[in-house]
């Protein structure tokens, strides 16, 4: 038995190594992407505490949601943040099992440049609405009489650029239309709907996201409308921007390869095997002999007939 545990326990060790190995290549070659991904998170952020300070607390605006679901209570909100973290915390922790599992389908640092992609687009929009248009906010905190619905001129740039994380993003408000929550669950599962391989997992994703969307509602913590909007818009962006991306490497075709064939050298093979085909040689070094064209049929040097004693049969 110890020996068994042993003998499993070094393949794990060399699977992690040379996964390892494998995606820090990646990320050298693509840092980039995700450190403009990451510090657009912090952009986001800064902007939803901007439009905080031009909050204005009012009457709740009447809701569909809000007449169908009862209203959980300010003693309850955290089930929604519950959920919302398992979601998040499963979704992350799938993106690293390549390093663990010998069954895996993706890149870890190309499937964190493709989310983040996804997750800028629907962000950009997100700002683009709730700056247009600042809505009195349903949560708690948000209303009338509460000391955090609106906030006092800052004293300086810094205290606008520290965003008081993380008390500022849970105690925000006016950033509304539509669900930031919803952007990353629905990023989250359509990502795992086209790259995940267990299809119960798919169908209970779904069902969590709309859980999801039901218990944003019933906390008040948005109206039912940035629910909705954020359903379609996520949708969209990710269909829109997955067909632009350059699709994924197959990892079940590229046990030969550690590292997935990148773009230039794609290149180089197109252009070399089109000479190739051009000079009328085939891919073997051993092939590359000039031909001669006789009577419409190419000829080796070693084997080449006359022209005229082809033709009388020679």
């Amino acid at each position: 038995m110890s020996f068994y545990i042993g003998r499993e326990t070094s393949k794990l060790w060399k699977r992690i190594c040379a996964e390892t190995t494998t995606e820090i290549n990646l990320l050298f070659e693509n840092w980039k992407y995700l450190l403009a991904g990451l510090v657009f998170q912090y952009i986001h952020g800064l902007a939803a505490r901007g439009v905080h300070y031009l909050h204005r607390p009012g009457p709740t605006l009447q809701d569909v949601g809000f007449f169908l679901l009862p209203e959980l209570g300010q003693d309850k909100a955290y089930i929604s943040e519950t959920l919302f973290a398992m979601i998040f915390l499963s979704f992350v922790l799938w993106t690293f099992h390549p390093f663990i599992l010998k069954s895996r389908k993706i890149y870890t640092v190309l499937i964190w440049c493709r989310i983040l992609s996804f997750l800028v687009a629907s962000q950009i929009l997100r700002i683009i609405t709730f700056y247009s248009t600042q809505l009195p906010g349903p949560n708690y905190h948000c209303r009338e009489g509460s000391k955090l619905a609106t906030l006092p001129r800052p004293d300086s740039i810094l205290e606008v650029l520290l965003i008081n994380f993380p008390r500022g993003v849970v105690y925000g408000c006016g950033d509304l239309i539509f669900s930031s929550h919803m952007i990353f669950t629905l990023v989250f599962v359509l990502t795992y709907q086209k790259y995940g391989s267990r299809r119960s997992i798919k169908q209970l994703a779904w069902l969590l996201a709309v859980v999801q969307s039901l218990l944003i509602v019933a906390s008040r913590k948005h109206y039912t409308v940035d629910v909705v909007v954020a359903w379609y818009t996520v949708n969209l962006v990710v269909f829109c921007i997955d067909k632009k991306l350059p699709e994924l490497p197959d990892r079940s075709i590229a046990a030969t390869t550690l590292l997935p064939v990148s773009t230039k050298d794609k290149d180089s093979r197109t252009k070399e095997e089109n000479h190739k085909l051009l000079n009328g040689n085939s891919g073997d070094p051993a092939d590359w002999r000039q031909r001669t064209q006789v009577n419409g049929k190419n000829m080796e040097d070693g084997n080449t007939l006359h022209a005229d004693s082809a033709m009388n049969g020679a």
